[in-house]
C-alpha cells in the first residue's frame, strides 16, 4: 500500500521538478522535443524487445521448457514500454533499465523474488467472501 503512495506522490512531484529544471537549462520547446523522443524511442524499443521476448519464449516451448525466463522479461517489457511512454524524465530512465537486456537481467531476480511473495502470501489472489 506505501508503494501506492510513493508512486501517486513523489513520482509526479520529482517529475515536475525535473521538467522545470530542464526547462530551465534547455529551454521550453527543447524539453517538449525531448518528451516527445523518448516517447517514440521507448515506443520503439519496447516493439523491438517485446519481439524478441516472444521468440523468446515461442523457442523455450518449442524445446519443451517454460517459458519462465521470457514470462519475467515480457513483464519487464510491458512495464519499460508503459514508463517511457509516460511523459517524464524519471520513469524514462526507469522504463529504459527495464528495457535493456543487460539491466533486464539485473531487475529479473528481484521480480521473480516480488512475484514469488506476491504468491504465498496470497496477496496476489482475489480472496473470496
Amino acid at each position: 500500500m506505501r508503494w501506492l503512495v510513493v508512486f501517486f506522490l513523489l513520482i509526479p512531484a520529482v517529475e515536475v521538478a525535473l521538467f522545470a529544471l530542464s526547462g530551465q537549462l534547455i529551454g521550453v520547446w527543447s524539453t517538449v522535443a525531448l518528451i516527445l523522443l523518448t516517447g517514440v524511442l521507448g515506443a520503439a524499443l519496447a516493439k523491438r524487445q517485446g519481439i524478441a521476448v516472444i521468440e523468446a519464449a515461442k523457442r523455450d516451448m518449442m524445446y519443451g521448457r517454460l517459458p519462465s525466463g521470457a514470462v519475467l522479461d515480457g513483464i519487464c517489457v510491458l512495464a519499460g514500454g508503459l514508463l517511457l511512454l509516460t511523459p517524464g524524465f524519471f520513469t524514462d530512465m526507469i522504463g529504459l533499465l527495464l528495457l535493456l537486456p543487460a539491466t533486464r537481467r539485473w531487475m529479473k531476480p528481484l521480480l521473480a523474488r516480488w512475484l514469488k511473495s506476491l504468491f504465498e502470501t496470497n496477496l496476489f489472489f482475489i480472496k473470496r467472501l
